[in-house]
């Protein structure tokens, strides 16, 4: 059997095929290479009668060209045997130490393709490794009381159909807790007339805290949680009615701790980036959360997340100081043997919204980064007991790190090939990213093709070619947030950049539901 399969239709199938023949066809033998890039052979010698000079001494010898590249290639024909200058010398060190860099960056880049690729594909590995990461069947009755928790900071625009579908829930034994700013008089009022709305189930809490941040505000409503099982959600979320129930049959049926709700960006045609972040988002919780679970260390997602509430006391509630308290908590709770169960149900998955711009995309990717290097530099993660655990946790978090380094090395890895004369094996060595990168656009094509079938959405041609074209500059993008990551945390800058919202990922207008009723007093807890 093979190590995974490609679900979706035998079209889809011949999109992975043709890109994994892509890869052999672009990559040489390195017996092609070694003769694509050889030097001309040397002139035939001439009689030895001819090679006297007027004084009748033989010529000085010449050194013949060696297999390299670049520019300095011209300029090494003749060249008489005599010491090399000081200067010369400097310049050969130099060289050697940018093809140093050239290598490493190269087997960098080589490693971390690889992991990713091979975590993305972790779901398929096989049909029942796919159907395991969905939902259990829906069992009658709930077990559970939820108190659901929606932080909301300046979110008038979407914050009223959040909580309105979230009332409209499903599941009977439920609160959900609106927290708003003390200093926030519009999304105040909205979190007010949903409460208003929807009397005895939304309740709305006020956060006094200074400065303002989500952990804060989270910290500030857990103790007014009356619920077995704390959830948090966003305030732009789209959340499907039979969610809870198959967020409580998850828990009884992993006996979990936490469970791990799928979480989707919708907006796949807002703009070329867009396209990627909705599928980054795809593979990460479709896929790679799944083999963090099994792993038993997992950065929790920031929504859809659930956990016994018991636990999140004891534990101290949120990392207030950090700017990814969710993949704090995640990995705090994973070093005290917490049971993690992830779900990605495409009919009950959490429906999001891409950020509005390149710019805040690159603040929310900034916020994320720092806050996985201050996870790493906290080091609770060294309090897992597994070595295997430590490493992974390591690697994970440091992420930030390797998309800072090849963000600053690939325009110079760019300006050393074709500035400076390299060896043909060093060429070959700094190809060798090429091959997980083309696999993996062979992956992603497939994917957006099983994501379209998923949602109902039509995938166009543009769509393909957006896709490929915008694989480097959406790293590029990446690595410049990651870059900005690491230059605010050495300076100490950890104020929260706040991502707007607008409800592109609503393709109609949200089933609002609306209580009749004459209005009740909205419960407010200060």
């Amino acid at each position: 059997m093979s190590w995974f399969f490609v679900p979706g239709s035998p079209a889809v199938r011949r999109v992975l095929a043709v890109g994994v023949l892509t890869v052999s066809l672009a990559v040489p033998s390195a017996t092609t290479t070694e003769q694509a890039f050889a030097a001309p052979s040397a002139p035939p010698v001439p009689p030895a009668s001819a090679q006297l000079l007027s004084n009748g001494q033989a010529p000085p010898a010449v050194a013949g060209p060696g297999p390299s590249i670049g520019v300095g290639m011209a300029n090494r024909g003749a060249t008489s045997a005599r010491p090399a200058a000081p200067q010369q010398s400097a310049r050969s060190w130099l060289a050697w130490l940018g093809i140093t860099a050239l290598i490493l960056l190269s087997l960098l880049l080589s490693v971390v393709s690889v992991t990713t690729l091979v975590w993305a594909l972790h779901a398929w590995r096989s049909p029942e490794q796919l159907a395991a990461t969905r939902f259990s069947p829906v069992r009658d009755g709930p077990r559970r009381r939820f108190s659901l928790l929606v932080p909301a900071r300046h979110e008038e625009a979407v914050l009223g159909d959040t909580l309105d579908q979230l009332a409209a829930m499903d599941y009977a034994d439920v609160e959900i807790l609106a927290i708003v700013g003390h200093d926030d008089p519009g999304t105040t009022a909205v979190a007010m007339a949903a409460a208003g709305r929807h009397p005895g189930r939304v309740k709305v809490v006020v956060d006094h805290c200074e400065p303002k941040n989500k952990p804060k505000a989270l910290n500030t409503a857990l103790a007014a949680c009356t619920g077995e099982v704390v959830g948090v959600f966003d305030a732009e979320d789209e959340v499907h009615p039979q969610l809870l129930n198959n967020v409580d049959g998850r828990f009884t049926d992993a006996d979990a701790d936490i469970v791990q709700g799928g979480v989707q960006l919708m907006n796949v045609h807002s703009s070329w980036w867009a396209l990627r972040n909705c599928l980054e988002y795809y593979f990460w919780f479709r896929s790679r959360l799944h083999f963090h679970a099994g792993q038993r260390f997992i950065p929790l997602g920031g929504n859809t997340v659930f956990i016994r509430t018991e636990l999140i006391r004891a534990a101290g509630g949120w990392d207030e100081q950090c700017l990814a308290e969710d993949c704090e908590i995640g990995v705090r709770l994973s070093t005290h043997g917490a049971r993690v169960a992830v779900a990605y149900d495409s009919e009950v998955v959490t429906r999001e919204e891409t950020p509005g711009s390149l710019r805040s995309l690159v603040k929310q990717r900034t916020r994320w980064d720092q806050g996985f290097l201050q996870v790493l530099r906290k080091g609770v993660w060294r309090e897992l007991p597994g070595r295997r655990q430590r490493l992974l946790a390591r690697y994970t978090l440091a992420s930030p790190f390797l998309q800072a380094f090849s963000g600053v090395m690939i325009p110079v890895s760019v300006f050393l090939m074709l500035a400076v004369s390299v060896p043909v094996w060093v060429v070959l060595i700094s190809l060798t990213p090429l091959v997980p990168t083309v696999v993996t656009l062979a992956v992603e094509a497939t994917g957006f093709a099983e994501f379209c079938r998923l949602y109902g959405l039509k995938g166009r041609v543009r769509d393909y070619v957006f896709l490929v074209l915008g694989s480097v500059p959406y790293q590029m993008v990446l690595a410049f947030a990651a870059v900005r990551a690491v230059v605010r945390e050495v300076r100490g800058q950890r104020g929260w950049e706040k991502t707007e919202h607008a409800g592109a990922h609503r393709m109609a207008p949200a089933n609002t539901v609306i209580d009749l009723r004459e209005p009740q007093s909205a419960g407010v807890a200060a």
